[in-house]
């Protein structure tokens, strides 16, 4: 793949190739770049251990709204995912996991009925096999194109986080850039952990969105991971190449196997 990235901070150019093992983060300023979701899972996984689950599942256009086919068809072959969440389930430092990572590819990783179906699933073959989860959240919010359908995912993914829950299963969370909307108001916030990468966008409503309500201006800082964490939404950032011993270290202390 020669695809070639823009650090948006410091305008340098970079190949995918280079970006790949540097951990995706810019060789110039260390700046974090958006993680395509197969490459995310060869980084925290254990080599070969990831099984993927529901591939093909796909909603055409529930609402018929205009152009969505195309927009769709446009998304899948920026991401080469069916939909914006890949799941299944694989290894972590040996322990057996259930997963799923959002793409931001794929309509900036909007939440639809697909993306709540696949979730929802993940979460009640976990429970069937007593495994714990692991999120990495992504998200622009709830996806226009499938309207309601897609607003009763939060519902949805919420209620199976609570059944896992209630089982005394373990959910972790990672915000990366961005999450927003009905995912960062959903089950993005309902893990039992929750921590972020640097400088990751994690809010619900946009910032001008606020700042025109309100008619305040906010802080440069708003909405970003390290504000969520001195107002303690989240446990802890954590850097890209620390973040597999992280996650084995939290599935050791609290997934009694």
């Amino acid at each position: 793949m020669d695809e070639v990235f823009i650090c948006k901070k410091c305008n340098s150019k970079a190949f995918y190739e280079e970006l790949k093992v540097n951990y995706f983060k810019c060789t110039v300023c260390n700046s974090y770049f958006r993680i395509p979701a197969r490459d995310r899972i060869e980084m925290i996984s254990d080599e070969g251990s990831f099984e993927e689950l529901w591939a093909d599942m796909r909603l055409d256009n529930p609402l018929d709204f205009p152009g969505y086919e195309e927009k769709l068809l446009k998304a899948e072959r920026a991401s080469g995912l069916k939909e914006a969440v890949l799941t299944g389930t694989c290894l972590i430092d040996g322990i057996k996991t259930c997963i799923y990572i959002m793409d931001p590819r794929y309509m900036m990783a909007s939440m639809g009925v697909v993306v709540g179906e696949k979730i929802t699933r993940l979460f009640e073959h976990a429970m069937e096999k007593h495994l714990p989860v692991v999120g990495y959240a992504a998200s622009g919010g709830a996806r226009m194109q499938e309207g309601m359908l897609s607003l009763i995912q939060m519902e949805k993914v919420a209620g199976a986080v609570k059944l896992h829950s209630d089982m005394g299963l373990f959910y972790l969370v990672v915000m990366t850039d961005p999450t927003t909307g009905g995912v960062e108001a959903s089950f993005a916030q309902l893990g039992d952990v929750i921590f972020a990468e640097k400088g990751a966008l994690i809010g619900f409503a946009g910032k001008r969105v606020i700042e025109s309500a309100t008619g305040k201006r906010l802080p440069e800082n708003f909405q970003t991971a390290e504000k969520q964490m001195e107002n303690g939404f989240i446990d802890s950032i954590v850097e890209r190449e620390c973040q597999k011993a992280y996650i084995a270290n939290m599935l050791k202390i609290h997934y009694n196997r």
